[in-house]
């Protein structure tokens, strides 16, 4: 399978081809690892920043501070409109792909944590020139081949409201946003297939204009057929958590096979205990290679103690809230709740997912990072490269291997690959 992925984590696709047992090639692959690039300068760099964390706080009130932040907004889309241009004008591929590598080293000196970890994994399946750092940037057309086209691409983009017209202007109204440039690429590189991934309040965000423009964007701009989208959830699909998520699936028009039907739910086997180090230690969660399902050997072990909680923290996640705000203290769940991305900020019980050690006096843990892994669906053998805290982060942030492969299974019964 000719592979591709935009806001690639750390590859819960290529982990369900590999535990499908789908021989695969990485045509390109693209993740910035949360490294901010800002294309603004000087004091509306600084002004910019302000606004948009403000932004991020629910604190941005004033109307002239929002003018304002649409105002440096579109700016830095121009320079950035400005910079694609440029590097589509450059001769090839590599030299296009050094010249962005530049920029970033030279306005960012973050590192990207997130490449770190997908080299390690998959360098065996991609040149590490085919991994881009900013889907801005990034020329599909140099992966176009009529003859030899993408099997399928993989990819979500945050979810952000667009014009009231958008559904007559079509990708002419997301221009700016970063689901523009996932479309962008799908036009560019017409795959056989994607897949897109994204919240599951998509199709009502606001008042379901969003989807709309959208779907639009997909079935007339792109020419693809769109499988209504649907909520999935990885404890539907063998993963003892609760992580709903929207999937969309689009097969190229042009190809006729079967529909795509959404795979059926399926009884859960696990709980979450089962999956941490004290019950299997490490080595002892993976797959069967005949059909991917997951093994997972009673044999007890120990996680780092690092990951306990100091009685100043234990104290704060076990507080059930204030006056105004109440959660639950519940630990030691059989179903995991929503592992998010910033867990090893270390919220609520009610929000984050907390385990007892000790029971008197008592004593609670974090997840590990090589349980939050699994939680996501990662056998033992997918190498952690990266500290504890980046690889929490990254588990937080990707998709769920099970149900990506419930998905795949799904699309190949169409034929769509066999055209």
């Amino acid at each position: 399978m000719k592979l591709a992925t935009v806001f690639s984590g750390i590859g819960a696709i290529e982990q369900a081809l590999i535990r499908l047992g789908i021989d695969y090639h990485i045509a390109f692959a693209c993740d910035n690892g949360d490294v901010e690039l800002n294309l603004l300068e000087g004091k509306e760099l600084e002004e910019y920043t302000s606004l948009k964390k403000l932004r991020s706080k629910k604190q941005l009130r004033n109307e002239n501070d929002i003018k304002r932040l649409e105002e440096l907004g579109k700016k830095e889309n121009d320079i950035a409109e400005s910079i694609r241009n440029d590097v589509k004008r450059m001769s090839g591929s590599k030299e296009k792909k050094e010249a962005i590598d530049k920029l970033y080293s030279r306005k960012s000196r973050q590192t990207n944590f997130v490449k770190k970890t997908y080299m390690a994994n998959y360098g065996n399946h991609i040149n590490e020139d085919d991994f881009h750092l900013d889907i801005r940037f990034l020329d599909g057309t140099d992966y176009y081949d009529k003859e030899n086209p993408i099997d399928l691409i993989v990819g979500g983009s945050p979810c952000q409201a667009f014009s009231d017209v958008g559904a007559q202007h079509g990708l002419n109204d997301t221009r700016g946003t970063l689901f523009y440039e996932f479309a962008r690429i799908i036009k560019e590189t017409q795959p056989k297939v994607f897949i897109y991934e994204n919240v599951r309040g998509l199709t009502t965000h606001d008042n379901g204009r969003t989807w709309k423009i959208m779907r639009n964007v997909f079935e007339k701009d792109l020419n693809y057929k769109i499988a209504e989208p649907q909520v999935l959830n990885a404890s539907d699909y063998g993963i003892p958590q609760t992580r709903r998520r929207l999937f969309v699936i689009g097969i190229r028009e042009d190809i006729e096979c079967e529909p795509f039907v959404y795979p059926e739910v399926s009884s859960l086997q696990y709980t979450m205990q089962d999956f941490l180090e004290d019950n299997c230690a490490y080595g002892h969660f993976n797959y069967d290679k005949k059909d991917g399902k997951l093994i997972v050997e009673k044999f007890a072990g120990s996680p780092d103690k690092k990951f306990t909680l100091t009685s100043a923290v234990q104290k704060y996640v076990l507080a059930g809230g204030t006056s105004n705000y109440k959660t639950s203290t519940e630990t030691d769940l059989p179903i995991a709740r929503t592992l998010m991305k910033m867990m090893t900020q270390h919220h609520r019980a009610g929000v984050d997912n907390y385990i007892t050690v000790q029971k008197n006096p008592l004593v609670l843990r974090q997840l590990s990072d090589r349980e939050a892994l699994r939680l996501m669906g990662y056998p033992d053998t997918f190498k952690i490269a990266v500290s504890s805290m980046q690889t929490l982060r990254q588990a937080g942030n990707s998709i769920v291997v099970d149900v990506m492969m419930s998905i795949v299974k799904q699309i190949v019964k169409t034929g769509v690959f066999n055209k």
